[in-house]
């Protein structure tokens, strides 16, 4: 699959979540997964209904060497239509190693490119200015043009540990460059934590009016407990992509530090269940939700942080709430895309 007439996308789910774990969740790992134990992950998730899932990052092994398998795991990883398996590219080494992939028939067909909204990120994270990783991202989507679906991201976009607050003019400005390199999804990521649900839906209503045709994708971390509350601002605010991790692991890196505290992401069990409540329909499979978290906390031999795996599903949600908002009921400005 490579175009989104045919993706679960559009199958009448109101939001389109992004499974994390795999990709996000394991970096921030010192344990090493094996590669069959990661497959079966992964092909868990998209068995139990999601649209997205990231795979996998063509990463230098020395730098994060979770991902030494990425071909490898390509190669074993069944296929299940209507998802994108998603594969991170840092520079144009990594896009040249999934073009290699795809020639093989085994490769990705989504691949994120990364900017981070500060320099001072961007050097620590990437290794080079944002000057440079722009002309980086340019050559990137250039030579990756018509193979993958392209999704850009934007990390730091609400705030740096290094510089503080980040100009909104910026990032809306990162969201146009993305564009004009035909990059028609983006990411705006905040990377530590320090978004607002006031602030989120303010950049993101900004987005939507700057940048019609591009496809915003929400991506926060919960380091301060703040991220499902800034999901429902970015709901409010007509997001309809979300990004998420079983259990709310993830996080930077583990050799490459920046902020502190719980680093993870939104937890996919407690974000499913909240949004499926209200009656937004996330075309996930509730069903498989607790088995799906046991399944990660096996892999990473420990307990995770989401509440809904000690506290159960919500009982209501089999009456659930009429989906209805300021944005309107399902089908109109907060579950369309833009």
């Amino acid at each position: 699959m490579t175009h989104d007439d045919v993706s679960r996308e559009n199958d009448g789910r109101d939001v389109v979540l992004c499974e994390c774990f795999a990709r996000d969740g394991l970096q921030h790992e010192t344990a090493q997964l094996s590669t069959d134990d990661k497959v079966a992950l992964i092909d868990r998730f998209a068995a139990m209904g999601f649209a997205r899932v990231e795979a996998t990052s063509y990463s230098n092994p020395q730098v994060v060497p979770q991902f030494a398998d990425a071909s490898d795991l390509l190669r074993r990883l069944p296929r299940r239509p209507g998802v994108f398996y998603k594969a991170t590219c840092a520079n144009l080494r990594a896009v040249e190693r999934a073009l290699a992939d795809a020639d093989a028939g085994r490769g990705a067909n989504e691949i994120s490119l990364l900017v981070s909204a500060t320099d001072s990120h961007s050097l620590k994270n990437l290794a080079r200015s944002r000057a440079d990783q722009w002309e980086n991202i340019r050559a990137m989507a250039s030579a990756a043009s018509g193979r993958f679906r392209l999704v850009g991201t934007v990390s730091m976009a609400f705030g740096c540990p290094f510089e503080g607050r980040v100009d909104v003019r910026e990032v809306l400005a990162d969201v146009g460059r993305f564009r004009d390199a035909g990059v028609l999804h983006v990411a705006l990521g905040d990377t530590t934590g320090t978004a607002t649900p006031r602030s989120a839906a303010a950049l993101f209503r900004g987005m939507r009016s700057a940048y019609p045709d591009v496809v915003p994708i929400a991506h926060f971390h919960d380091t301060r407990g703040t991220g499902i509350a800034n999901y429902m601002a970015a709901l409010d605010a007509g997001v309809r992509h979300f990004d998420c991790a079983f259990g709310g692991v993830g996080g930077h890196p583990t050799r490459v530090k920046y902020g502190g505290g719980h680093t993870g992401n939104v937890c996919t069990e407690d974000l499913v269940d909240l949004f499926e409540t209200m009656g937004v329909r996330t075309g996930i499979d509730t069903g498989a939700l607790l088995q799906a978290v046991e399944a990660c906390e096996a892999a990473l031999g420990r307990e995770l942080e989401g509440r809904v795996a000690r506290s159960g599903l919500n009982p209501l949600r089999e009456s659930a709430e009429p989906a209805e908002s300021p944005g309107g009921a399902p089908g109109s400005s907060r579950a369309a895309a833009p």
